[in-house]
């Protein structure tokens, strides 16, 4: 026979549409994370490696996932990250949806609504397509 006891100790059901992800997904702050910051982040961590000839310990799954992140890489450089974080600096959007905003780049606001549905109800097409049109002119072209 199943108890009520223990409640909080529940697993959540995750849902992206109504912003509800896992308590360990929220507390480690990975989901505010844009791909570039990534990309730096791995970048720094191998050229730490390569200074110390450690290149050759560098595990596959790093080595994939680092080039992922570098060919994903809307935002080159840490002063172009901060611009684009900037962007959002006082809006009304949860740190996923900018992650992800920032991440998918979407040409318009009926795009990005439709990548990221919990946008729907909370911003009106002409402040988003702004944002987007902002968030488009830092993004670097390969």
């Amino acid at each position: 026979m199943a108890t009520n006891a223990n409640k909080a100790d529940d697993p959540v059901e995750e849902d992206a549409i109504e912003l509800k992800f896992p308590r360990e997904f929220e507390s480690v702050g990975c989901d505010s994370l844009l791909t570039s910051e990534v990309f730096l982040l791995l970048e720094h961590r191998r050229q730490q490696s390569e200074q110390k000839d450690e290149i050759e310990e560098m595990s596959e799954v790093f080595v994939k996932t680092l080039s992922y992140a570098r060919r994903m890489s809307r935002f080159k450089n840490r002063e172009t990250i901060r611009a684009v974080r900037a962007i959002f600096a006082g809006k009304q959007l949860h740190k996923f949806e900018v992650a992800q905003l920032a991440n998918l780049c979407p040409e318009t606001s009926e795009e990005a609504k439709s990548l990221i549905p919990s946008l729907e109800n909370k911003i009106e097409d002409n402040e988003l397509d702004e944002i987007l049109k902002d968030l488009h002119s830092k993004k670097t072209f390969q």
